[in-house]
């Protein structure tokens, strides 16, 4: 029903589909092919019995194909699920393909121990960090450039239409005449209406006012009476040397102090009456005091 050598000169020297002639050799792209090579020995449709390894998503599977099942191609492959240990999977390997040809038995190890290095040397290199390049599509670039920029035209001729239409509903072009929707005019017209009251409340912040105070105008008036009194008090001194030895001190104390409190009451009334401004001449009161002398006669100390 089936004989190998006949397949392998129909294939070797007519048509092999999965033949790769290049300068070094000629090679197998078959996914069954044990070491890849395009030979008598390696081909996996010229020989009946066979043995090789597959991986599936990182498991490694042991694929065998016998004479027997030649007639039922979708139970041709029995396979065999390889465990991670490579010792273990060595001995299924010895296990499974115990009686079958040693150059089968030592290039289905053979791949399985290449296949078992290549697996360390990704794990390794997925745990190492490394810049990944990517593409960049010209054409998606350049098309969305232009769409970019036509957005942008669009968008700037909406706004100059809505300007202009604004200015002519604000002139009264169109008067009565139509029936449009009024809210967004009366929407622009709010915010322009908050805009020009928060330039008036800002102007309004930064207004200055004066303040008048009271309380150092009172101090430096206190100030000039006692000023006033001192000169008022030399004068008394002056003019009391004929005065009798036997007069009290305490007269002349009292004396004083109401002159002093007489003057003061003076000067805040005329403040008051002058509205708090500060006048530019002190007013100054004159208080006469009538002291006797030791003859009887009256004397006015000013």
């Amino acid at each position: 029903m089936q004989h190998d050598e006949v397949i392998w000169q129909v294939i070797r020297h007519n048509h092999c589909s999965f033949m790769a002639k290049i300068e070094t050799g000629k090679f197998c792209r078959n996914p069954y092919n044990v070491t890849g090579i395009c030979n008598r020995s390696s081909c996996p449709l010229a020989n009946s019995r066979y043995a090789t390894i597959r991986d599936h998503d990182g498991v490694f599977y042991l694929y065998m194909k016998t004479i027997e099942r030649a007639h039922q191609p979708n139970q041709l492959w029995e396979r065999v699920k390889l465990p991670r240990n490579y010792e273990k999977a060595l001995e299924i390997i010895d296990k499974n393909l115990m009686y079958w040809p040693k150059f089968l038995v030592h290039k289905t190890k053979q791949r399985l121990t290449k296949m078992t290095q290549m697996r360390i040397r990704m794990r390794k290199l997925a745990l190492k960090t490394r810049e990944k390049i990517m593409t960049t599509p010209r054409k998606e670039k350049k098309r969305e450039a232009r769409r970019e920029e036509k957005a942008e035209k669009a968008a700037v001729l909406d706004k100059s239409i809505e300007k202009e239409l604004l200015e002519r509903l604000k002139k009264g072009v169109y008067g009565d005449i139509y029936n449009y929707p009024a809210d967004k005019y009366n929407e622009i017209l709010d915010k322009e209406q908050l805009a020009a009251d928060d330039i008036e409340e800002d102007e309004e912040e930064a207004e200055i006012e004066f303040v008048e105070g009271y309380d150092d105008l009172e101090e430096e008036e206190d100030i000039e009476d006692f000023g006033g009194l001192a000169v008022n008090k030399s004068s008394l001194d002056d003019d009391d040397v004929g005065l009798d030895d036997n007069d009290d001190d305490e007269t002349v104390a009292v004396e004083h102090k109401r002159v002093r409190r007489e003057s003061s009451l003076a000067l805040r009334k005329l403040g008051n009456d002058e509205g708090g401004t500060k006048p530019k001449k002190k007013a100054r009161v004159l208080v006469e005091v009538e002291q006797e002398d030791t003859d009887g006669r009256q004397k006015a100390v000013h």
